[in-house]
């Protein structure tokens, strides 16, 4: 007999692995007084510690918005059609803040219930950006330069609404829908809970209610799964940088630097195979201070949570192959060259 919310295998596999790489390269300088052993153990711990916190409260707000708050509710907040429902779509990440893994299925879910592409694709591509968890974290890693973080949040913003007015007239109506999305029926979610908020009772022939105890545990269990889901990429994401400042020659990092158009499409690649949470990216990026210039890192913070190969997959429940190809172009184009606009700002070069 089975229940619901009970960890798999891969769940304990996945703590097991996190712990384990986590507590080797914390006692990594215990062989070593010096040294690039200790730098790598010294980085590596600064950027996971300072990240985890906002990777595990964006989790648990995830949690519960998947608990409490519905599809239709979050549907109704927007306009129906035209500009003014992506631009306010663009910015729904200020009420419900998620990271891009969990937006996927949220804006899949009110696809399926009509709300219009544009506005669909503006939430996909800003919310994981434009809200109050990832302002906050970018803000710390970087030592509360309010700057920086105006600047990400504000093109994030513009990346996203111009993203989707594009889009949007590419592909009208339903076109860049996958079929049958439409028809998507009621499913348990990937953390083992119950997805629907509401049942209905053969007994009494009513609709029963989950009570808000039932209710919580689901948020727990949707924010656990979510957690452990992002975790191991802020581990490997974290090692890259640590690696990149320990071991790689920083004559070769500076003089990338030197050439910022070339160290900005290295870092929107980097972001790209990285797969990082948003609310963990910033102090990856932050770690390339004085490596990368400015505009690079701005790049890093823009691509990874509106395109990177996590989302390349999971983009695929919802979108034609087509549009998917479009998408990520469009996201790489407008993120390099906003990044690139920076370079013409006093202090970004």
């Amino acid at each position: 007999m089975s229940h619901a919310g009970t960890p798999t295998g891969g769940t304990f596999r996945a703590v097991a692995a996190v712990i384990f790489i986590f507590a080797g390269l914390l006692v990594l300088p215990v062989g070593a007084a010096s040294g690039p052993y200790r730098t790598l153990s010294i980085m590596f711990t600064s950027i996971v510690l300072e990240a985890l916190p906002f990777m595990l409260l964006g989790a648990l707000v995830g949690g519960l918005i998947e608990a409490f708050v519905s599809r239709e509710r979050m549907a109704s907040l927007l306009p129906k059609r035209g500009l003014t429902a992506i631009c306010v779509a663009a910015g729904l990440g200020i009420v419900f803040p998620v990271c891009e893994c969990a937006v996927v299925p949220v804006v899949r879910r009110l696809l399926s219930k009509g709300l219009p592409f544009g506005a669909g694709i503006a939430y996909l591509l800003a919310g994981p950006i434009v809200n109050p968890i990832v302002a906050a974290s970018t803000a710390l890693a970087y030592g509360f330069e309010w700057k920086i973080m105006a600047m990400r949040l504000g093109l994030g913003y513009a990346v996203a609404v111009t993203a989707a007015l594009v889009l949007n007239r590419l592909f009208p109506g339903k076109s860049a829908l996958h079929d049958g999305l439409e028809h998507i029926a009621p499913q348990p979610c990937s953390c083992g809970c119950e997805a629907p908020l509401q049942h209905f009772s053969q007994v009494t022939n009513a609709v029963v209610r989950p009570s808000f105890a039932s209710r919580l545990g689901q948020a727990l269990r949707h924010g656990t799964a979510d957690f452990l889901g992002v975790a191991q990429y802020l581990i490997v994401g974290a090692f890259v940088a640590a690696v990149a400042q320990a071991f790689v020659d920083r004559s070769l990092l500076l003089g990338l630097a030197s050439l910022p158009a070339l160290s900005i499409l290295a870092m929107t690649a980097l972001a790209v195979a990285l797969n990082l949470c948003s609310e963990s990216d910033a102090f990856i990026a932050a770690s390339f201070s004085g490596l990368m210039p400015p505009a690079a890192q701005m790049a890093f913070m823009l691509t990874g949570p509106m395109f990177d190969l996590k989302l390349l997959l999971m983009y695929q429940a919802v979108f034609r192959k087509r549009v998917i190809a479009v998408l990520a172009g469009l996201v790489l184009l407008l993120t390099v060259s906003a990044s690139m606009s920076l370079l013409v700002l006093e202090g970004w070069s």
